[in-house]
């Protein structure tokens, strides 16, 4: 028996990196999973591969009707709902001194609220299957890195979220974890502008001896995480740190 025979999953961001990994992990588990995303093609080119499991919803999570759409979609698609991943998200950084509030705003708003007003929408439909909600955080609640605190404040907010969300539904029987992944090579900071693939590439891999582990991670171990998180039924308000041993703050002498 597969670990997610017959259950329902909704990966928000699930075109690529992280989402996508997640969707397959999850499709090749038995489930039937729903991603989202703004962009069309990666979507597709996701759902082409994983066939029947996988549908998709093209839309933008930080507007109303699109996130009622989504929530719809997956319903439809999975027969209800045993788990959302939050995966969806933005990047943005600069120094106190140059910080752009409307930028900021909208970083609040697609990596917070969007992700808070999912998980509300989705609620009921969790609640009758005793499923969960999985946030997104990030390394950067961990290690301190110059410049990026736009970013660090919002995954500080949904990591805050995720306690006071799992004590708040816990009477409902919906688990609410996190997931905080070191670093991973994903979309998020060429979709940003801060440098080409191969600039952001070798960045990347430059992290990697502040690893314990000495290597950077992948997307498909980080699903993994999710995985665990979703099959298992007694945690709940938990931050699993998957990162290498980066949040160590392991200095090489």
């Amino acid at each position: 028996m597969r670990r997610f025979e017959g259950q329902s999953f909704l990966v928000t961001g699930g075109g690529s990196g992280i989402g996508a990994a997640t969707a397959r992990v999850l499709a090749q588990e038995g489930a039937l999973v729903t991603i989202c995303g703004r962009r069309r093609e990666p979507l597709e080119e996701v759902a082409s591969a994983l066939g029947v499991a996988c549908a998709y919803a093209q839309g933008d999570i930080t507007v109303d009707g699109d996130r009622q759409r989504i929530v719809d979609r997956a319903l439809a698609h999975g027969g209800g709902l045993d788990g959302l991943i939050n995966n969806a998200g933005n990047m943005y950084r600069a120094p106190l001194t140059d910080m752009n509030e409307t930028e900021l705003l909208n970083l609040f708003h697609h990596n917070v609220v969007a992700a808070v007003m999912m998980a509300s929408l989705c609620t009921t439909a969790l609640a009758e299957r005793k499923g969960s909600v999985i946030f997104i955080g990030s390394i950067h609640t961990r290690r301190a890195f110059p410049g990026a605190s736009p970013y660090a404040g919002t995954k500080a907010a949904v990591q805050g979220l995720t306690k006071v969300l799992a004590a708040e539904l816990g009477e409902k029987d919906i688990r609410v974890n996190c997931v905080l992944p070191g670093a991973v090579p994903t979309e998020i900071n060429e979709r940003a502008g801060l440098g080409t693939a191969a600039e952001l590439e070798a960045r990347m891999h430059a992290l990697a001896p502040l690893h314990a582990l000495g290597r950077i991670g992948t997307a498909e171990e980080v699903a993994e995480a999710i995985a665990y998180l979703l099959a298992a039924q007694w945690v709940t308000g938990a931050m699993l740190d998957v990162d290498g041993g980066l949040g160590l703050g392991v200095t090489p002498l």
